[in-house]
């Protein structure tokens, strides 16, 4: 019985949607032209732009998130103003990668 108590229970996953962030991204980035404008606030060449700046500057993917992604993150969390908790469900990811 007490070893049951002081025996966390197992984890359970939080983020399990199988739209992923990056998947969302291209679904958005490939689709109708003005989709892009409406989630991130860019159209494509300005986001290309953006990227490939990000790029010369010496921004790189990390080790689970792409450049991309991680662009995508900071537009929509700028055009959305929503918190941190919120666009980490938006793109499949934790607390802690979306604030960095």
């Amino acid at each position: 019985m007490i070893q049951h108590i002081l025996t966390p229970p197992d984890p359970i996953p939080y983020h399990t949607s199988t739209l992923s962030g990056y998947t969302w991204f291209q679904e958005v980035y490939n689709e109708h032209p003005d989709r892009i404008h409406c989630e991130l606030g860019v159209r494509r060449h300005i986001f290309d732009i953006l990227l490939g700046e990000l790029r010369f500057l010496g921004y790189s993917a990390s080790r689970h998130v792409s450049l991309k992604e991680k662009l995508a993150i900071f537009l929509y969390t700028c055009v959305t103003g929503l918190s941190i908790r919120h666009v980490g469900e938006r793109f499949q990811r934790s607390n802690e990668t979306v604030s960095r």
